[in-house]
Protein backbone atom coordinates (compact mmCIF):
# COMPACT_ATOMS: atom_id res chain seq x y z
CA UNK A 1 0.00 0.00 0.00
CA UNK A 2 1.38 3.32 -0.98
CA UNK A 3 1.99 5.77 2.07
CA UNK A 4 -0.01 9.09 2.27
CA UNK A 5 1.11 12.17 0.30
CA UNK A 6 1.83 15.09 2.67
CA UNK A 7 3.46 17.10 0.45
CA UNK A 8 2.59 20.79 -1.20
CA UNK A 9 -0.30 20.73 -3.95
CA UNK A 10 0.12 21.35 -7.65
CA UNK A 11 -1.78 23.41 -9.79
CA UNK A 12 -2.48 20.27 -11.85
CA UNK A 13 -4.08 18.54 -8.71
CA UNK A 14 -6.11 21.54 -7.67
CA UNK A 15 -7.91 21.20 -11.17
CA UNK A 16 -8.35 17.59 -10.86
CA UNK A 17 -10.25 17.88 -7.24
CA UNK A 18 -12.25 21.31 -9.16
CA UNK A 19 -13.37 18.32 -11.77
CA UNK A 20 -13.99 15.59 -9.83
CA UNK A 21 -16.00 18.01 -7.35
CA UNK A 22 -17.81 19.93 -10.10
CA UNK A 23 -18.72 16.65 -11.93
CA UNK A 24 -20.04 15.02 -8.37
CA UNK A 25 -22.12 18.21 -8.02
CA UNK A 26 -23.86 18.39 -11.38
CA UNK A 27 -24.21 14.55 -11.06
CA UNK A 28 -26.26 14.43 -7.83
CA UNK A 29 -23.26 13.30 -5.82
CA UNK A 30 -21.90 14.03 -2.71
CA UNK A 31 -18.47 15.82 -2.34
CA UNK A 32 -17.28 13.40 0.07
CA UNK A 33 -17.22 10.69 -2.69
CA UNK A 34 -15.63 13.39 -4.73
CA UNK A 35 -13.18 13.79 -2.22
CA UNK A 36 -12.57 9.87 -1.93
CA UNK A 37 -12.35 9.22 -5.53
CA UNK A 38 -9.41 12.51 -5.69
CA UNK A 39 -7.96 10.46 -3.01
CA UNK A 40 -7.50 7.30 -4.68
CA UNK A 41 -6.03 9.28 -7.59
CA UNK A 42 -3.65 11.22 -5.92
CA UNK A 43 -2.32 8.87 -2.57
CA UNK A 44 -3.98 11.47 -0.70
CA UNK A 45 -6.67 11.01 2.22
CA UNK A 46 -10.31 12.10 1.83
CA UNK A 47 -10.10 14.65 4.33
CA UNK A 48 -7.05 16.18 3.15
CA UNK A 49 -9.01 16.54 -0.55
CA UNK A 50 -11.74 18.10 1.78
CA UNK A 51 -9.24 20.56 3.31
CA UNK A 52 -7.52 21.56 0.29
CA UNK A 53 -11.35 22.00 -1.41
CA UNK A 54 -12.91 23.84 1.30
CA UNK A 55 -9.70 26.00 2.15
CA UNK A 56 -8.40 27.23 -1.25
CA UNK A 57 -9.84 25.68 -4.62
CA UNK A 58 -13.37 26.25 -3.42
CA UNK A 59 -13.05 29.84 -3.64
CA UNK A 60 -11.63 29.73 -7.14
CA UNK A 61 -14.33 28.40 -8.57
CA UNK A 62 -17.67 30.22 -7.28
CA UNK A 63 -19.05 30.45 -10.90
CA UNK A 64 -18.38 27.03 -11.52
CA UNK A 65 -20.09 25.87 -8.45
CA UNK A 66 -23.28 27.69 -9.44
CA UNK A 67 -23.09 26.41 -13.18
CA UNK A 68 -22.89 22.75 -11.93
CA UNK A 69 -25.93 22.99 -9.59
CA UNK A 70 -27.82 24.39 -12.31
CA UNK A 71 -26.80 21.48 -15.12
CA UNK A 72 -27.73 19.10 -11.89
CA UNK A 73 -31.18 20.94 -11.83
CA UNK A 74 -31.80 20.25 -15.43
CA UNK A 75 -30.52 16.48 -15.97
CA UNK A 76 -33.25 16.18 -13.11
CA UNK A 77 -35.47 17.36 -15.24
CA UNK A 78 -34.36 15.52 -18.27
CA UNK A 79 -34.87 11.95 -16.06
CA UNK A 80 -38.12 13.22 -14.95
CA UNK A 81 -39.35 13.43 -18.86
CA UNK A 82 -37.85 10.48 -19.85
CA UNK A 83 -39.34 8.47 -17.22
CA UNK A 84 -42.67 10.63 -17.90
CA UNK A 85 -42.65 9.23 -21.51
CA UNK A 86 -41.81 5.42 -20.66
CA UNK A 87 -44.53 5.00 -18.61
CA UNK A 88 -47.04 6.83 -21.03
CA UNK A 89 -45.95 4.33 -24.03
CA UNK A 90 -45.73 1.00 -23.11
CA UNK A 91 -44.15 -1.79 -25.42
CA UNK A 92 -46.97 -4.75 -26.01
CA UNK A 93 -48.53 -7.04 -28.11
CA UNK A 94 -51.29 -4.76 -28.26
CA UNK A 95 -49.69 -2.46 -29.90
CA UNK A 96 -49.36 -4.87 -33.02
CA UNK A 97 -51.36 -3.26 -35.94
CA UNK A 98 -53.61 -6.09 -37.89
CA UNK A 99 -53.57 -5.58 -41.38
CA UNK A 100 -56.06 -3.94 -43.47
CA UNK A 101 -57.81 -6.94 -44.50
CA UNK A 102 -58.63 -7.94 -40.88
CA UNK A 103 -61.33 -7.09 -38.92
CA UNK A 104 -61.26 -5.89 -35.44
CA UNK A 105 -61.52 -8.77 -32.80
CA UNK A 106 -59.64 -11.12 -34.80
CA UNK A 107 -56.48 -13.01 -34.14
CA UNK A 108 -52.73 -11.34 -34.63
CA UNK A 109 -51.74 -13.10 -37.71
CA UNK A 110 -48.50 -14.04 -38.11
CA UNK A 111 -47.43 -11.57 -40.96
CA UNK A 112 -48.63 -8.89 -39.00
CA UNK A 113 -46.25 -10.28 -35.99
CA UNK A 114 -43.47 -10.22 -38.60
CA UNK A 115 -44.47 -6.41 -39.55
CA UNK A 116 -44.48 -5.40 -36.04
CA UNK A 117 -41.07 -6.92 -35.32
CA UNK A 118 -39.75 -5.60 -38.26
CA UNK A 119 -41.15 -1.75 -37.21
CA UNK A 120 -39.28 -2.55 -33.67
CA UNK A 121 -36.47 -3.22 -35.62
CA UNK A 122 -35.72 0.23 -37.28
CA UNK A 123 -36.62 1.26 -34.45
CA UNK A 124 -34.37 0.10 -32.62
CA UNK A 125 -31.60 0.77 -34.95
CA UNK A 126 -32.96 4.44 -34.91
CA UNK A 127 -32.72 4.36 -31.12
CA UNK A 128 -29.24 2.81 -31.58
CA UNK A 129 -28.01 5.71 -33.68
CA UNK A 130 -29.20 8.25 -31.45
CA UNK A 131 -27.86 6.71 -28.51
CA UNK A 132 -24.46 6.96 -30.46
CA UNK A 133 -25.31 10.89 -30.67
CA UNK A 134 -26.19 11.46 -27.37
CA UNK A 135 -22.93 9.73 -25.96
CA UNK A 136 -20.60 11.70 -28.52
CA UNK A 137 -22.71 15.03 -27.33
CA UNK A 138 -22.26 14.63 -23.60
CA UNK A 139 -18.62 14.12 -24.27
CA UNK A 140 -18.47 17.18 -25.95
CA UNK A 141 -20.55 19.04 -23.58
CA UNK A 142 -18.03 17.56 -20.70
CA UNK A 143 -14.94 18.84 -22.45
CA UNK A 144 -16.39 22.33 -23.07
CA UNK A 145 -17.73 21.71 -19.25
CA UNK A 146 -14.18 21.24 -18.29
CA UNK A 147 -12.80 24.29 -20.20
CA UNK A 148 -15.41 26.76 -18.88
CA UNK A 149 -14.57 25.70 -15.28
CA UNK A 150 -11.00 26.40 -16.58
CA UNK A 151 -11.92 29.50 -17.59
CA UNK A 152 -13.97 30.68 -14.81
CA UNK A 153 -10.76 30.36 -12.44
CA UNK A 154 -8.45 32.21 -14.69
CA UNK A 155 -11.48 35.20 -14.71
CA UNK A 156 -11.30 35.38 -11.22
CA UNK A 157 -7.55 35.48 -11.12
CA UNK A 158 -6.92 37.37 -13.43
CA UNK A 159 -9.60 40.02 -11.98
CA UNK A 160 -7.64 39.52 -8.68
CA UNK A 161 -4.82 40.46 -9.95
CA UNK A 162 -6.17 43.61 -12.25
CA UNK A 163 -7.10 45.09 -8.74
CA UNK A 164 -3.99 44.97 -7.26
CA UNK A 165 -2.57 46.63 -10.70
CA UNK A 166 -4.68 48.87 -9.90
CA UNK A 167 -4.26 49.32 -5.86
CA UNK A 168 -0.20 49.85 -6.97
CA UNK A 169 -1.00 52.01 -9.63
CA UNK A 170 -2.94 54.50 -7.28
CA UNK A 171 -0.22 54.47 -5.13
CA UNK A 172 2.41 55.03 -7.54
CA UNK A 173 0.69 58.43 -8.45
CA UNK A 174 0.09 59.26 -4.98
CA UNK A 175 4.05 58.55 -4.57
CA UNK A 176 4.57 61.08 -7.81
CA UNK A 177 2.27 63.64 -6.74
CA UNK A 178 3.72 64.22 -3.71
CA UNK A 179 7.10 63.80 -4.93
CA UNK A 180 5.90 66.81 -7.64
CA UNK A 181 4.75 68.59 -4.51
CA UNK A 182 8.13 68.19 -3.23
CA UNK A 183 9.77 69.60 -5.91
CA UNK A 184 7.58 72.63 -6.31
CA UNK A 185 7.58 73.58 -2.59
CA UNK A 186 11.85 73.38 -3.00
CA UNK A 187 11.86 75.45 -6.35
CA UNK A 188 9.91 78.16 -4.19
CA UNK A 189 11.85 77.70 -1.51
CA UNK A 190 15.16 78.17 -3.96
CA UNK A 191 13.56 81.45 -5.45
CA UNK A 192 13.03 82.43 -2.03
CA UNK A 193 16.41 82.63 -0.65
CA UNK A 194 18.29 84.59 -3.91
CA UNK A 195 18.46 87.97 -4.31
CA UNK A 196 20.14 90.35 -6.33
CA UNK A 197 22.77 93.54 -5.78
CA UNK A 198 24.39 96.08 -7.79
CA UNK A 199 28.72 95.27 -8.17
CA UNK A 200 30.89 98.39 -8.82
CA UNK A 201 30.25 98.22 -12.39
CA UNK A 202 26.72 98.84 -12.01
CA UNK A 203 25.51 95.05 -13.10
CA UNK A 204 23.06 92.90 -11.02
CA UNK A 205 24.18 90.01 -9.67
CA UNK A 206 22.63 86.98 -7.53
CA UNK A 207 23.42 86.63 -4.16
CA UNK A 208 22.76 83.62 -2.20
CA UNK A 209 21.24 84.35 1.38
Amino acid sequence: MSPTRQDAWSQDEDLLLAEVVLRHIREGGTQLQAFEEVGKQLTRTSAACGFRWNSYVRKQYKSGIELAKKQRKELKKQDASIEEINQNEPVSVENIQASPNQEQGTKVTFPAVIHFLEGLQKQAEASSGFEEERKKSTEKIKELEKKTYYLAAENERLSKNLKAIEEDYRSLIEIMERARKMVVLQDEDRQQKVKFQMDKNGNLERVEK
